[in-house]
């Protein structure tokens, strides 16, 4: 069969885009070429995140949908990458006997070798070691051409193996990418018109590099910052137990650095955290919120909270409740705690119900959109310097986001698209602003 056109379907996280980059840039440089609809592709990826239950059943939805497209175009050519594929394995096809191929995270440097094996024989290829080494950087010249932001990922993996946390069983141990390669990539994208860049990691406050010089995050971070065309850097997503004096203070030191850190907590209680093995204390978390605002006092927080952890008390509901009043964050990713297989969290006694923990979601995102409708309604009238990243979902707007990570629409019949542009702040919503060019 010849394959000439694919899609690919990404889902989840961050790190699942910049996989799913890597994928398209290796299958152009292969001779194929993307589609905007399944139904016009030879070969459909669908690209999966198993963090959380939610994740897991959007994914097996897809894959049900894929399936269905497959019955009606038999020679296409069906696969699943990224984390349920890692952790499903071949339990994949035989859930869904219509997939063709599984990969892993790992394994996305060899979607040449498995494409080619299975163009030959269509036999069923799975893929799925952690043993492999983040795959080397790509380059497919004008993938970025269009785009005003971009993703690199520094290193894989994690360490830290949390009770309710499955990452270190699909994306493997800490694996760190050597700093020239990143370099290379950044320039790489900087030289196809890229101004924003965000380095990626399940933590990477812990990226090293110790062959040869000795490069931590810190000076790494700063090794990126000071590439000519860069005008914006990021980072996601960074642990609390990590984060060090000498990271912060780069939030003064380096101009381009956004005042933005997404900084997870999970939890208010030290007896949850200490159940859930994240390694710091409500306390220690609260002093490094007051570092942070120190040497940047507008620096915009987020962060990702758990309910319903096993054991989690009602005491300790509200003492979760009463950290993010003190920190009065700018937006929070809930969730309800869910078993992720193989954990040990799966196997801790002391479940919560199902509708006791929807119960505290629903009381928590309650107090947090307050939060962030306060906080958004309080830049009304203020200037903010917005790097324009496209159109908005409205017809006729544009749409940016401001160095604190908050997304700016307004009406302009200018093509402003990859340039920073000072905007007033006519209204603050709950997820966005609303912004005019001040005359």
């Amino acid at each position: 069969m010849d394959i000439r056109a694919f899609y690919i379907k990404t889902m989840g996280c961050q790190m699942n885009e910049y996989d799913s980059d890597y994928l398209a840039q290796s299958l152009i440089n292969y001779g194929l070429f993307p589609v905007n609809c399944p139904e016009d592709a030879d070969l459909v990826l669908i690209n999966t995140c198993t963090v959380r239950a939610k994740a897991e059943q959007k994914a097996f939805s897809t894959i049900g949908r894929m399936s269905v497209q497959k019955m009606k175009k038999p020679d296409l050519i069906l696969g699943v990458v990224g984390c349920m594929a890692q952790q499903k394995n071949v339990g994949l096809i035989k859930r869904f006997p219509l997939i063709d191929l599984v990969i892993g995270p790992r394994e996305i440097g060899r979607i040449r070798e498995v494409l080619r094996g299975i163009n030959g024989g269509r036999q069923k290829i799975v893929k799925t070691s952690l043993k492999t080494e983040p795959p080397p950087p790509i380059s497919c010249r004008g993938y970025f051409g269009r785009s005003v932001s971009g993703y690199i990922s520094i290193m894989q993996g994690c360490n830290n193996f949390c009770s309710y946390c499955i990452v270190p069983f699909v994306r493997g141990r800490e694996v760190s990418r050597p700093p020239e390669e990143i370099l290379t990539e950044a320039k790489n994208l900087i030289s196809q018109g890229v101004k924003e860049i965000t380095l990626l990691g399940q933590n990477v406050n812990s990226y090293l590099w110790e062959k040869g010089e000795r490069w931590s995050f810190t000076s790494l971070l700063r090794q990126v910052s000071g590439l000519a065309g860069l005008l914006r850097l990021r980072f996601t997503t960074s642990h609390p137990k990590d984060l060090s004096d000498d990271m912060i203070q780069c939030f003064t030191d380096l101009d381009n650095l956004c005042a933005h850190i997404h900084l997870p907590f999970q939890a208010g209680s030290n007896s949850v955290l200490k159940r859930m093995k994240r390694g710091y204390t409500r306390e220690h978390y609260l002093s490094l919120i007051e570092k942070l605002r120190t040497v940047s006092s507008d620096i915009a927080i987020t962060s990702d909270v758990m309910v319903g952890f096993p054991g989690e008390s009602e005491k300790d509901f509200m003492d979760t409740l009463d950290l993010i009043e003190k920190i009065q964050f700018d937006s929070l990713f809930s969730f309800k705690y869910s078993d992720r297989k193989g954990t040990f969290a799966e196997q801790m006694d002391g479940k919560i119900e199902e509708s006791e923990k929807a119960s505290r979601l629903s009381i928590l995102q309650k107090l947090q959109k307050g939060i962030s409708l306060r906080k958004n309604m309080a830049l009304e009238g203020k200037k903010m310097e917005v790097l324009v990243e496209g159109k908005s979902k409205r017809g006729g707007q544009l749409t940016g986001r401001t160095i604190s990570n908050k997304v700016v629409n307004f009406d302009c019949n200018n093509n402003y698209i990859g340039n920073l542009i000072n905007l007033q702040i006519k209204h603050g919503f709950l997820n966005s602003l609303k912004g005019i060019i001040p005359v």
